[in-house]
Parts: structure tokens; C-alpha cells; sequence
């Protein structure tokens, strides 16, 4: 007997593989199979060791209408080929053009709003062609979760979602069998470790970043930051590898490129940050806080669900570097242990509200109503 077939549409194998695999592990010890739609990377091969089929979908971060027609019949005539029970879209492309096209072919679609990037940041046309095809989207969409109480606002507010079938997660979740406690080593004959982890884009409040590393370091505090991630040439977003460079030059940051793992930096970390403009729920600070380090983010959506200010970290300003200086500067004053305290009260946080798997049980959960409806 041929087993049931569940499709996960994203931007990118990667994503799939770094922030999904258990996920999929659980779809398939319920004796689903899976199958993977998305532009076939170097992680391919990896989700394919656990038994998930890939299937490429070439797909690009633009504006261009053909290239998004013909995405969409991609989708459509992919699931006319293995009609899968149901639907799990991430990310907006898939979100969107695997949804409408699950709906024409009567598959249950299961989405996830994780943030609404830069589309919605930058404003203008942009935005409201994007409001208008998540409208057509998720008018029959099975659930859609959001990571977010104010993403779920806003698209209620705006008739982007008129109906109820709606929840939320803790964002992705953090794995807390992956990401244990690491107790922090006393900075002595080292300097104090700021650590940002994120795709470097303008959006995630980089330049935020490395003015108040500048802030800091004219007071000659004794103080490093690091930033870890690669620029993406796909993200309008995107900050130049010249750019980059030039503030490697300057001494102000050490910059590592993307790493699979960041279970090592974060330990090497007295602090991690993130001064992003919006986001679902970042996963970083999740990975971070349950790795038990002290974080510092910006009071924006999303960013501001995954630390308890002063107790598991501090909030900034969003577009503030002055502010995030203040902030970077009140960590850098504390006692080691009361800084080392805030990190091991974020892992209670982490442990109370964010395991991941409260993520996979609400997706168990979900696929088994949408298939039963």
C-alpha cells in the first residue's frame, strides 16, 4: 500500500533542513511520506538521507510576474502529479503561489506566516500587491499559523485574513535536546563577546549593529563583536560584501560567513544580538537564550516576544544604534554572574514557553484535522 503523501514548499533546502528536520521526522513516524518542493541545494542530499523526497523548484526573491506565473504552475502541476493529503507552505513565494494551487486541486494547505520581510518593511506597491495575494492565498487555506500575535492583527485588521483559521506558535521552537545549557566562562585574558547571527540585510538592523560596536569601542570599553552570516545577492535588502569588508577593515566587527552549526559561537559568546526591524519570532534568540546567553534585541514585533526585558536580557530601540550602545553598554557593566543570570533565566523562558515541540504537536494536529475535514 502506497503511504500518504505530505509536501513542504520553502525558499530553500536549507531552510528545510535547518529549521524542519524534526518536523519532518515526526510527519514521517506517523507513516506519511514526505516530499520537499524547493530549489535543490547543497542540503538536498541531506534531507534525502532522511528519507524525503526533493523535488527542485527553481525560485528567486524578485518582482517578476512571469517568473511568479510560472512558479506557481510548477506548483500546480507537481501536485497534480503526487497528490499529497495535505500542504505545509513556509516562507511567502511558497506561502502564496503553493497555496492557491493546492486550493485549485481541492489539497488541504497548512501555512506559516514566520515574518513578513521585506515586502511589507519596504511599503508601497510592493506591499499592497503582497497583501493582495496573500488575501487570494489564505481565503482556503486549511490554518495558517503566524508566529506573532500582531502579524495576526495586522492581517485581520486588513482583510488580508477574513476567517478564523488562525494560530500561533512560538515561533519555530528551539530544540532544547540540541541547544542545552552552557554555563559562560569568565571573560578573563579575553574580551567581552557580542555575537550577531543573521543573513546580512539592512532589515535585520546590521548597520545598527556595527555603529554602536563603533559607540562602544571610541569609549575603549573592553568589548569585541562579531557578526556571523553571509549577505544573500537574492534579498533587495542585501548588504554588499564591499560593505562588509570595509568594516572588517575598520576593525569594528569580525565577520564569519554562514556556519550550519552555531552551537559554538553562541557558547564563545557573553551576549548575542539582534536589532532587526520585524520578525516572527527569531530563532537565534530562541537558539541563544536556551544555550543559556543573555540577549539584547530590538523592542520590534516579533523580537520582543523572545526575551523578558532585564530579566532575560534588555530591549533597544528599533533603528536606534544609539540606544542599542546604551544597552550593549549596561551588559558590559554588569557582574558576571548577574549577566550569567539573565542567560540561565532565559533558558527557563525557553523551557516554559518555546520547545519546540509545542511546534510539532500543533503541526501534528493540524495535518490530521485538515485531512479529516
Amino acid at each position: 500500500m502506497r503511504r500518504k503523501i505530505v509536501c513542504i514548499g520553502c525558499n530553500s533546502c536549507q531552510a528545510v533542513w535547518n529549521f524542519r528536520s524534526n518536523l519532518i521526522r515526526a510527519i514521517q513516524s506517523e507513516g506519511y511520506r514526505v516530499v520537499v518542493l524547493a530549489p535543490r541545494d547543497e542540503y538536498a542530499a541531506k534531507l534525502e538521507g532522511m528519507g524525503v523526497q526533493v523535488l527542485d523548484l527553481p525560485m528567486k526573491m524578485n518582482k517578476n510576474p512571469i517568473a511568479d506565473i510560472a512558479l506557481a504552475i510548477r506548483f500546480f502541476r507537481n501536485f497534480a502529479r503526487i497528490k499529497p493529503v495535505a500542504y505545509l507552505g513556509f516562507t511567502a513565494k511558497p506561502n502564496i503561489y503553493g497555496s492557491i494551487s493546492a486550493y485549485l486541486l481541492s489539497i488541504p494547505s497548512i501555512c506559516n506566516v514566520s515574518g513578513l520581510g521585506y515586502g511589507f518593511i519596504a511599503g508601497g506597491i510592493i506591499s499592497r500587491v503582497l497583501k493582495a495575494l496573500y488575501r487570494v492565498a489564505f481565503a482556503n487555506s486549511s490554518l495558517v499559523f503566524f508566529q506573532n500575535q500582531d502579524d495576526i492583527d495586522l492581517f485581520q485588521r486588513e482583510g488580508i485574513i477574513r476567517h478564523q483559521r488562525v494560530d500561533l506558535l512560538p515561533g519555530s521552537g528551539v530544540d532544547l535536546a540540541r541547544f542545552k545549557l552552557l554555563p559562560r566562562k569568565c571573560p578573563k585574558g579575553r574580551k567581552f563577546r557580542f555575537l550577531m547571527v543573521a543573513r546580512v540585510l539592512r532589515d535585520k538592523g546590521v548597520f545598527e549593529y556595527v555603529e554602536a560596536a563603533r559607540i562602544i569601542l571610541a569609549e575603549n570599553k573592553d568589548a569585541e563583536f562579531w557578526l556571523l552570516g553571509s549577505a544573500s545577492i537574492d534579498n533587495p535588502a542585501a548588504v554588499s560584501p564591499k560593505t562588509i569588508s570595509s568594516w572588517v577593515s575598520e576593525g569594528c566587527i569580525t565577520h564569519i560567513h554562514f556556519q550550519d552549526d552555531v552551537r559554538t559561537f553562541i557558547e564563545s559568546a557573553d551576549c548575542v544580538v539582534l536589532p532587526s526591524y520585524r520578525e516572527g519570532t527569531p530563532r537565534v534568540l530562541l537558539e541563544a537564550a536556551a544555550s543559556g546567553r543573555a540577549v539584547i534585541t530590538s523592542d520590534a514585533i516579533g523580537c520582543r516576544n523572545a526575551v523578558i526585558d532585564g530579566e532575560t536580557g534588555y530591549l533597544c530601540g528599533t533603528r536606534d544604534a544609539n540606544d542599542l550602545a546604551r544597552k550593549m553598554r549596561q551588559m558590559l557593566e554588569l557582574p558576571f554572574d548577574r549577566a550569567s543570570e539573565l542567560g540561565r533565566n532565559g533558558r527557563l523562558f525557553m523551557e516554559k514557553a518555546f520547545d519546540e515541540r509545542i511546534v510539532i504537536g500543533k503541526y501534528r494536529k493540524a495535518i490530521r484535522l485538515s485531512i479529516e475535514v
